[in-house]
């Protein structure tokens, strides 16, 4: 950050800083005036002008040396470290000065007392600016370790997922493998590693498009019908002016899982979902509620899992509705 003030900012800062510093001399100036013959007067205001350049001159060093060289964030250290340059600038002062300017008396209390504020005023700026870099490191660090503790949570997230489905879907190809139905059960396969690749490719993204989701649960869809026969059926009713929305990857998979694992889905027992948005722009996945008759074997992440990751990468909550005969997921999208 202090590389970023040039020289023409703080020589702005001198000049104005050492119009402060000087200003009881500008109120004294045209009194002190009366009082001198023509050739003083000319010798005065030159006086007054070296005065002021040398003022600048100096703010602009000292304020120069406090930004980029001194390192110290103790402002006993600092003070220190500016008074010694200040008194060896005033006894430069003091020596071409009065020997150019011997009749001219302002060596005393007053000069002095402006050093002493020269100094007073670089080692503020440069500890106000130290602790102010020191501050936004920290908060920088913080932020990282943030987002790598995010990041590490929703890594953790996502690979629940993936075992979860594996089982399910391996469940599946032995069902077809008892079938012998050695057509279906290769387009299965191929079915398969499609869903397969998205998963696997899921943990480069956060956020994805509806439309990419969507494409990868058209290729599951095939799979739970080729598995359900026609007891399973599902219908997709979004505008394309939709698919632009984003949502977490991987964010409909649970859910469809779910419904699998946790109803029966027979000819008695038709399974029909529905995937669509309603009036507060959240993405609804609807089916009808078929208890099982023993309770599913699963460890119960599935929508928890789904909950984290809305609140880790959107800030957003889902809502889960169960009327009883109709279960409803509401995903907000962004």
């Amino acid at each position: 950050m202090l590389k970023k003030y040039n020289s023409y900012q703080l020589l702005l800062i001198s000049l104005i800083s050492a119009l402060f510093i000087i200003y009881p001399d500008i109120t004294w100036l045209p009194f002190d005036l009366e009082k001198l013959t023509s050739v003083e007067k000319t010798d005065y205001v030159a006086f007054f002008l070296f005065r002021y350049v040398f003022f600048v001159g100096l703010i602009f060093l000292l304020i120069k040396i406090n930004l980029q060289k001194v390192k110290t964030s103790l402002f006993k250290k600092r003070l220190a470290y500016n008074i010694c340059i200040s008194i060896a600038a005033y006894a430069i002062y003091g020596v071409v000065f009065f020997l150019l300017y011997a009749k001219v008396k302002h060596f005393g209390s007053l000069v002095l007392f402006q050093f002493f504020f020269v100094s007073i005023l670089s080692t503020l700026m440069g500890h106000i600016v130290i602790l102010y870099t020191e501050q936004r490191k920290r908060e920088l660090e913080i932020e990282e370790l943030k987002v790598e503790n995010l990041q590490s949570r929703y890594d953790a997230l996502t690979n629940q997922i993936n075992p979860h489905f594996f089982f399910n879907s391996l469940n599946g190809l032995t069902s077809l493998i008892r079938k012998q139905n050695n057509e279906t059960t290769l387009t299965y396969v191929n079915k398969l590693s499609d869903v397969f690749r998205y998963i696997l490719q899921s943990d480069k993204k956060g956020l994805v498009t509806l439309g990419e989701e969507l494409a990868f649960v058209d290729a599951f869809r095939y799979m739970m019908e080729v598995r359900f026969a026609n007891k399973l059926e599902y219908r997709i009713d979004i505008s394309e002016k939709l698919l632009s929305y984003k949502l977490p990857v991987l964010s409909i998979l649970p859910l469809l899982d779910n419904i699998v694992v946790h109803n029966r889905i027979d000819s008695d027992h038709r399974m029909v979902i529905d995937i669509y948005f309603n009036d507060n722009d959240e993405l609804v996945v609807s089916n009808p509620v078929f208890n099982k008759l023993s309770p599913a074997a699963t460890n119960g992440t599935g929508l928890k899992n789904l909950e984290s990751r809305f609140q880790l990468l959107m800030n957003k909550q889902i809502r889960i509705e169960d009327r009883g005969d109709v279960f409803n997921v509401y995903l907000p999208l962004k």
